[in-house]
């Protein structure tokens, strides 16, 4: 059988392990040809693609990004392109589909495999909002990721006594923001799910910039953790109201708007740092690889059940396999009682 594979969507630590997990279970253990298609679904419409094997994957899973590249093209957003892309698979003689992203991918490939074409999915979002699920690769890397950044910052603004805002990603779901910040001891954390109060938190900044003029030895590191697609009041998102092709906004703004409301409103130095595609592009700790191979293994065993409309899933520490609509009914927000529960020990 010749066996596609894609990744869609943004990058993320672990792309390459799937791709490592599928061409080697589908050339050494049932004896398969693999494509990779060039950037996503572009690759397919356009057919462009590259052969994989054991050769030119070997070593691959420690390197971030995606060796066979991404983009966000939709083909249900162009004119006859779901068909153009089943037409263009069954003239390259490709009998089964893997697609690797998050639920605009795997939106694509439900349409796909809607209309006939054998289609497995892997879950692929470093926002971690996918659900079906328990976690998918990448994001604990860029929570290492951003972790590490965050220890950083506490000890520049433990220095200057000067609030950071740490802007990391998260779109409607903020669990980088939740878990790097628990991570990394921060006592000011802004989630997607729960608007934030700006003058409670400016409040609380002032009283804790007092404390640390007092005392720079017992000085409070004075770091605020927030997502990107965090709220308040007050916040008018800035963009240039340009959509990508699954109509989403580009978000960016947050963090540098955030530190200097609080320099107007408190009189403190502060900076914002935002971490961006850092976390995309550090590369894959050791559990998002050995997860992304799993996944990229059990896909192709998958295929060769032959089933299709399915996404390959992490369940108790067993890769499943479960419907893509399941995946795609509804985004798995982060845990607001896990926030809860920190802020009412450490804010």
């Amino acid at each position: 059988m010749l066996i596609g594979v894609l990744t869609g969507g943004g990058d993320c630590p672990g792309l390459n392990a799937v791709i490592r997990g599928v061409a080697g279970r589908a050339v050494r253990a049932y004896g398969d040809e693999v494509i990779g298609f060039f950037d996503g679904w572009k690759g397919v419409l356009e057919k462009r693609f590259l052969a994989l094997d054991m050769g030119n994957t070997y070593g691959i899973s420690r390197e971030s990004g995606t060796m066979i590249g991404t983009s966000r093209t939709n083909p249900a957003a162009r004119e006859g392109g779901i068909g153009i892309a089943l037409s263009n698979l069954s003239e390259l003689g490709v009998g089964a589909l893997v697609a690797i992203g998050g639920d605009d991918t795997l939106g694509v490939a439900s349409k796909v495999a809607n209309a006939g074409a054998l289609v497995v999915g892997v879950p692929k979002t470093i926002d971690n909002d996918l659900a079906a699920t328990e976690v998918t690769f990448g994001f604990y890397s860029a929570v290492q990721s951003a972790t590490d950044a965050i220890d950083s910052l506490r000890n520049s603004s433990r220095s200057h006594n000067r609030v950071i805002v740490c802007e990391v990603m998260g779109r409607n779901a903020g669990w980088i923001a939740l878990e790097a910040g628990i991570a990394g001891a921060v006592p000011e954390i802004m989630i997607p799910e729960v608007p934030f109060d700006l003058a409670g938190l400016c409040s609380r900044l002032e009283k804790r910039h007092k404390a640390g003029e007092q005392s720079a030895i017992q000085r409070e590191a004075l770091v605020v953790v927030v997502a990107e697609g965090a709220s308040c009041a007050e916040y008018k998102r800035l963009d240039d109201g340009s959509l990508d092709e699954f109509g989403h906004p580009k978000l960016s703004g947050i963090g540098h708007w955030l530190a200097n409301e609080i320099e107007a409103r408190t009189g403190i130095e502060s900076r914002a740092s935002v971490l961006g595609h850092i976390q995309r592009g550090t590369p894959p700790i050791a559990y998002d690889r050995v997860l992304a191979t799993r996944l990229g293994m059990k896909a192709v065993d998958v295929i060769h059940d032959g089933r299709s409309h399915r996404m390959v899933a992490l369940r108790d520490g067993r890769i499943e396999d479960v419907d893509l609509a399941d995946a795609l009914a509804a985004p798995k927000l982060a845990d607001t009682a896990m926030l809860d529960d920190y802020l009412r020990t450490f804010r």
